[in-house]
């Protein structure tokens, strides 16, 4: 799928002679969490984001308290704002690498990640927040609706969508779990198969909650003479209305541009996803670069994502506050020594 692209006032990158303490790769919830709580540390922070969020095409975010309902677009503008009140600059650009760098004189660990127009910046440390991308199946019709008439998580669009006729189009395992949850939200649910096996049991526990099951396969999806979601039409020419789809979707950390820094990654089972490896507060098998947000967490929704960047946030403030303390003890030993 095509990222829809908000673009906002950038800030400048330091000097190429300047070091930062962070950088941070992402500027969704996780990445400008981290960043706020890195920033209100007094460290030097840099955000490089390309302005293209998971969330673009929903109307608002739901399911964080305070800010549910909130237009997506609104904030990660506020967001912005506070890590810029705090010195953390914000700037609007495309990662084209990121890889280690020569150390410090003292040993500290150095990076440098490079935009697509050429312009550099190094950072003692990085974080990566760069969510992920869904990839729909391959449904002619499906895509131009999604983040309206099709959704995929009915913790973040499900009132809105309660009482219509839904329909499941499966992509596999999760797709069964899809159907328990959206038959919490509407009487009136049709799972299409798509060549999907259902076990016995599984097809008992669908009759008892009256979800039909259609096998037949999904040939497109038609809109009504507004454009709007009306159904899906089936290989054998039949059209079943319907106003709603949900699909689980594959979802894939966004990894471009940061093949330099050697992340591990892992597939999650049933071809539900994959992401970048990560262990407690987002640290890595890289030393010096830590993860957070969708980008390891594909099923952590906004809140959770921005919990993760602070935790990752506050943890690299406390190893790198150990490392200014190691260094200003060799430098105080080495002046005691020359005196």
């Amino acid at each position: 799928m095509s990222a829809q692209t908000f673009r906002y006032e950038s800030d400048e990158l330091p000097a190429e002679t300047e070091t930062v303490d962070v950088v941070v790769i992402g500027g969704g919830a996780g990445g400008l969490n981290g960043a706020l709580m890195l920033a209100r540390s007094r460290r030097s922070v840099v955000v490089i984001d390309s302005g293209t969020p998971r969330n673009a095409p929903a109307a608002a975010m739901h399911g964080f308290i305070v800010l549910d309902g909130t237009p997506p677009p609104e904030i990660l503008e506020r967001g912005r704002q506070q890590v810029r009140q705090y010195g953390g600059r914000i700037v609007f650009g495309e990662v084209a690498s990121a890889e280690p760098a020569a150390p410090s004189a003292e040993g500290d660990l150095r990076f440098t990640v490079s935009l697509t127009d050429g312009r550099t910046v190094t950072a003692r440390r990085v974080l990566v927040a760069t969510g992920l991308r869904d990839v729909l199946p391959e449904v002619p019709g499906l895509a131009e609706h999604w983040g309206h008439g099709v959704v995929h998580c009915p913790y973040c669009h499900g009132w809105e969508v309660r009482d219509e006729p839904i329909g499941i189009l499966a992509t596999g395992p999760a797709s069964v779990h899809h159907a328990w949850l959206f038959r919490q939200l509407t009487d009136d649910l049709i799972y299409f198969t798509r060549g999907t096996d259902l076990d016995a049991d599984t097809h008992a526990r669908f009759a008892a909650r009256h979800i039909r099951i259609i096998e037949t396969p999904v040939q497109e999806v038609v809109n009504d003479e507004n454009g709007a979601l009306a159904g899906v039409r089936l290989t054998d020419g039949s059209v079943v209305e319907r106003r709603v789809l949900a699909v689980a979707t594959r979802m894939q950390a966004r990894s471009e541009g940061l093949e330099g820094l050697k992340l591990p990654m892992e597939d999650l089972p049933d071809n539900m996803g994959r992401r970048f490896a990560s262990a407690m507060a987002g640290t890595t098998e890289i030393p010096g670069v830590w993860v957070a947000g969708n980008a390891t967490d594909l099923t952590a929704q906004v809140g959770a994502s921005a919990a993760a960047g602070a935790l990752a946030g506050s943890h690299i403030n406390a190893l790198l506050a150990a490392a200014d303390t190691d260094a200003a003890l060799t430098a105080a030993q080495s002046e005691n020594t020359a005196a």
